[in-house]
């Protein structure tokens, strides 16, 4: 694992816990020799993780898609920057360059982007580690819709075990070098429905 991307708000968000688990994880990363892979940002937390990675010594990577950054929301520091035509050759890129996957806290691209690689994950497309920074709890909803799904029938309980969720950095990233993949169920067969022990921290 070289290379982690971040996805996170490009709002710094209204709990200052929020800003100091971006500046951690980007100095538990610069520290432990990880690049940083992201949007490009300098905005929000987006923008606080890589300062953070940046300001360690660390590389960070930006990839942005144009019409974005001609918006002026680009990061003009970065060690390697990539402009994309739009969205998906954005995620694309992103996630060729990556090892491992984090969630800081953010809205709904955030959202959007972690449910994306877990869904890959489901599929077997990629075993990469996926972690959920879960700052100030931020994420405990989403783990209570996750265990929703499996009481429900509608996630393998076996799933629960594709993202690993810390509310440290440090700890985080631990668990992602160490993360073994559960084998992909390539089947449709009928969900049981089975709940899911909780992954809050």
């Amino acid at each position: 694992m070289k290379n982690i991307c971040v996805f996170a708000g490009s709002n710094p968000g209204r709990n200052p816990e929020y800003r100091d688990a971006a500046k951690s994880l980007g100095l538990v990363m610069a520290k432990s020799g990880l690049s940083l892979v992201y949007g490009g940002s300098s905005k929000g937390l987006m923008g606080i993780v890589a300062d953070a990675v940046l300001e360690n010594g660390g590389i960070a990577i930006g990839v942005m898609p144009a019409f974005l950054s001609r918006k002026e929301l680009k990061h003009h520091h970065l060690t390697h920057f990539y402009e994309t035509e739009g969205m998906h050759e954005r995620k694309a890129k992103m996630g060729e360059l990556s090892d491992a996957f984090v969630a800081l806290p953010g809205g709904y691209g955030t959202f959007e982007e972690i449910f994306e690689v877990l869904s890959w994950a489901q599929l077997g497309i990629h075993q990469k580690p996926i972690g959920l920074l879960n700052a100030a709890g931020y994420f405990n909803p989403l783990l209570q819709l996750v265990e929703k799904g499996i009481d429900d029938g509608f996630i393998r309980p076996e799933y629960l075990d594709l993202f690993v969720c810390e509310s440290d950095a440090e700890a985080l990233v631990k668990k992602l070098f160490s993360y073994r993949p559960p084998k992909p169920v390539l089947k449709w067969e009928e969900l049981a429905p089975q709940k899911g022990a909780s992954k809050r921290s």
